[in-house]
This record gives C-alpha cells, structure tokens and sequence, in this order.
C-alpha cells in the first residue's frame, strides 16, 4: 500500500499460502457494518513520553551544585558530604520535580543542606533573618563599567569572599560565578527578586571593598 497507514494488517483466514504478488486491499465499510471476516485492524499505539532519568537530570549540575556548597561551606570535605546527602534527598523527592532544568531544584536542596549543617555546629548561630539594610549600601559603582574583582584569581578572591556574610556569598557564587539570572537566584534561596538585586549590590559592593583592603589598594571612586 504506498501511503503510509495508521494501520497494521494481520491476516486471520484459513489459507496461509498467499501469493506475494498479490495485493490486499481494505475498504472500511461505512454504517454499522463489520469488518470483513479474516481481517483484523489494529490500531498502532503512539510510544509513551519518557521522563529523563534522575541522571540525566541532575549529573550535569554536579560542579554548581559543588561549588555553591564548597563557598558557603569553605571547606571541601564538608562540600562533598553535603552534597552527597543533598543528592540523596534530591533522589527520594524525584517524584515532587516538575519542570525540564533541574538546576535550580538541586542549588535550592544544596543550599538548605548547607545552611542545616551551618547551623547545626558552625561559627556563627544564624538565628535571626539575614537584615540587608544593616550591611552596607546598594551603591554600586562597579556594575556599569568592568567589575575589577571578576578577573581577580586564585588565592586573593577565596580570602575576600570568605569575609562576605553567607547570604552575600551565595548570591555573588550563583550569578558571577554560576551564572543564575535573578529569577532562578530567588528561586534556589527563596528570597524576592527585588531582594536578590539590592542583596548582590550589596555584596559586589563589600567584596571590591574586601578586595582592595586585602590588595592593599585604596578604594577609587572611578571604578
């Protein structure tokens, strides 16, 4: 049959020695009249959607998620614990994931697991709710022009922004280092968006500070 058909043939008469040249034509009789007998019709099912595999999903993350508990954490071996268990609770709630990037859902578990062990046994208690406006000005004269501190490498940068406070150190890891747009950042620490600019204002802000204090550079209200 030269068109293609949305219907698979099976022959179900008696005689099994069909010549091959021969040809079978099907007409489907109009009214309540039945099939022709020995034909059967069988519909062909369309394959069934199939759902990406945690693997799939969430391996391609693995160096975000790492980095982003190695920061907030500042230690790696504690990075590599909390990720392990933030993995493991990403698996046993693959069932609540609705949508196609996993990044932002597994950051969001990476950043609570972190913050419980922070405030399980850490440095600082975190008992209250983090105030922006106690920790500097949303001046930032950095963001219209080349931000010095983004080609600053190695051993200077690890120093200034182990000073941040966490909630500062977050935001400029997810979206200077990550590259998060302002949407997935308040996504992944459950804050508004409007909190997620003023905040990395803020922390651009103190980590150049932290920068040329450490560098030895006087601050220059050029840059």
């Amino acid at each position: 049959m030269g068109a293609h058909c949305p219907f698979a043939v099976e022959y179900a008469g008696r005689r099994r020695n069909i010549p091959t040249a021969e040809k079978i034509s099907l007409s489907r009789p109009a009214g309540n009249k039945t099939n022709p007998p020995g034909v059967i019709l069988q519909m062909e099912a369309s394959a069934p959607p199939v759902s990406p595999t945690f693997e799939q999903l969430m391996l391609p993350h693995m160096d975000a998620a790492y980095n982003l508990a190695r920061w907030l954490l500042r230690d790696p071996h504690d990075a590599e614990d909390a990720l392990q268990d933030a993995c493991l609770r990403a698996y046993r709630s693959m069932d609540r994931f609705r949508g196609a990037d996993g990044r932002p859902w597994l950051l969001t578990i990476v950043r609570n697991v972190c913050y419980s062990r922070l405030r399980q046994g850490r440095r600082e208690p975190a008992t209250d709710a983090f105030d922006d406006e106690a920790h500097g000005s949303t001046h930032d004269p950095s963001e219209a022009n080349a931000i010095e501190w983004r080609e600053t490498k190695g051993e200077l940068l690890r120093k200034a922004l182990d000073q941040l406070p966490d909630e500062y150190r977050e935001v400029i890891v997810l979206h200077e280092i990550e590259g998060l747009a302002y949407r997935e950042i308040a996504s992944v620490a459950q804050i508004p968006i409007g909190t997620v600019m003023s905040r990395l204002a803020r922390a651009r802000s103190k980590l150049q500070t932290e920068l040329l204090s450490l560098s030895g550079t006087k601050p220059s209200h050029e840059l």
